[in-house]
């Protein structure tokens, strides 16, 4: 049986254009299936379109691969609100009005999401929910934060110490990637698409040449494949260790702070002897993936097999000391059915309950030959969070232990990146592009004109539709449980300010 692929090709020609009010209809119906809506986005119709708003809605149904419907309608039209009854809509239908124009009417929250255009300059005009009250203040933090945090701005209603409400207000950072993303060749973006989010580099490149290699009918060779999964996981075992590192930071647990310090830099200077990068920049390019020598196989299963009983023993102070309980059990608490409806996902899902992974359910030729465990924790507090990543770490070292240990398998010699002799992408083609990152499913949607170029690109982190599952789950804990609550959640602002 053929895998699942986590990606979706299609010839624009095969698409039927709904009209808004039928588009609105149709999602209704396939979210009331129980579809899950990856994401819903648009672009202004191009000179061969009928003018207005092309729309494009990407959901995933329950076993089986992903499906779209595509929508046309004029800026400033209304259409029913999907996030009254799906409010895992919301995130979608407010960056859709933003950028388009589109009017979800009855949306319970409809405020921007980047300030993107000429909304920069009404960025002190947000109006922040109100909680009222004589007894009732609101405490304001950021948008600039100590040390290398990105800018946001949290502010929170709180009664005594108690939050009420959390508002998380982003986009400060105004990079313009999708546009920048239409301003160079394809085949020479992936440096710029390593950058989206630093800390993702694997996941947000990987999702990038699939889809390019899709679009030019290139499949990558099973040795490439390998490669790039070696290298994802690599890069979610550095990631969910800086992530333990900061939860332990800010609870005062030294121990686990400086062992958790310790073995992240072992694992992204693996990276940078595989790549010339600690965060795997330069591993993949649309074709080919760093070369896998026989004396980098060695190097990195020394250096894994040195990590893993560290791991485990800094692991298991951390779940026995009754101060890391007494933070961390019962805090921050997003429960599944709250995680479901929001449409959270990730590991921030999986530690609520929710059992998404695209590894699993879309998992390709590498993960369905080389299959991971669906592991999810049920607690959904920041307990939860901490030990989803310590079981999620603990999986990958040994997936990757087992492939780096297969001596049958021949990573050396990896063919020339396709940028060499760059193919012709195929016209007027949509291509949906998914790759389970750390925190979650990171979305790439590239569409060609005519001529096979590139006529909208479309990227999308899992922060996106998660941030507000961290501002739910901050009610009713006292404020100085934010940070750390902040950082069990651990989401990207850089990845959500595009």
């Amino acid at each position: 049986m053929t895998p699942l692929q986590p990606l979706l090709l299609t010839p624009l020609a095969d698409l039927a254009t709904l009209a808004l009010a039928d588009f609105a209809t149709q999602c209704g119906a396939k979210l009331a299936a129980g579809e899950r809506l990856v994401t819903l986005f648009g672009r202004p119709a191009a000179a061969t379109d009928a003018p207005g708003v092309l729309l494009t809605a990407v959901f995933q149904p329950a076993g089986a691969a992903l499906t779209l419907l595509r929508g046309h309608g004029l800026p400033g039209s209304h259409y029913p609100s999907l996030a009254t009854s799906f409010p895992a809509a919301q995130i979608f239908e407010r960056e859709l009005w933003e950028q388009t124009g589109l009017v979800p009417q009855g949306h319970p929250w409809l405020k921007p999401v980047r300030f993107e255009g000429a909304r920069q300059e009404h960025l002190t005009d947000y109006r922040f929910f109100k909680v009222r009250g004589a007894e009732v203040h609101e405490v304001a933090v950021g948008p600039i934060h100590a040390s290398v945090i990105e800018p946001g701005h949290f502010r929170f209603m709180c009664h005594g110490e108690q939050v009420h409400h959390l508002e998380i207000q982003l986009g400060y950072q105004h990079r313009g990637v999708e546009g920048l993303l239409l301003q160079r060749p394809a085949w020479r973006l992936t440096p710029l698409v390593e950058s989206i989010c630093g800390d993702s580099a694997v996941a947000y490149a990987w999702a990038h040449c699939a889809a390019l290699e899709a679009l030019a009918g290139q499949p990558p060779s099973p040795a490439v494949a390998m490669s790039r999964a070696i290298a994802l996981e690599l890069e979610r075992v550095a990631m969910h260790v800086a992530t333990l590192n900061g939860m332990a930071t800010d609870i005062a647990f030294l121990q686990g702070a400086a062992t958790y310090g310790r073995l992240r830099t072992a694992i992204i200077n693996a990276s940078q002897r595989a790549c010339g990068n600690r965060f795997g920049r330069g591993w993949l390019r649309p074709g080919t993936a760093s070369p896998v020598t026989d004396a980098l196989r060695q190097d990195l299963l020394q250096t894994l097999n040195a990590f893993a009983p560290h791991f485990a023993e800094v692991n298991q102070l951390m779940l026995s000391a009754r101060s890391v309980a007494a933070r961390l059990k019962g805090t921050g608490v997003l429960t599944t059915q709250a995680a479901r409806e929001l449409g959270v996902t990730g590991v921030t899902g999986r530690a609520s309950g929710v059992a998404l992974d695209a590894r699993c359910q879309l998992p390709g030729a590498v993960y369905a030959a080389h299959p991971l465990p669906m592991l999810t924790e049920p607690g959904g507090d920041c307990w939860a969070r901490m030990t989803q990543r310590m079981r999620e770490v603990e999986t990958s070292v040994a997936w990757l232990l087992q492939r780096l240990g297969d001596n049958a398998l021949d990573l050396a010699a990896l063919p020339a990146p396709l940028s060499m002799a760059p193919p012709p992408l195929g016209p007027n083609t949509l291509c949906i592009s998914l790759i389970e990152g750390t925190r979650g499913p990171v979305l790439h949607a590239l569409e060609t004109d005519a001529q096979g170029a590139l006529r909208h690109y479309k990227v999308q982190g899992p922060s996106l539709a998660n941030w507000f599952g961290e501002a739910v789950a901050v009610r009713n804990n006292g404020i100085s449980d934010f940070p750390i609550c902040n950082k069990s959640f651990d989401f990207s602002y850089c990845g959500n300010d595009l």
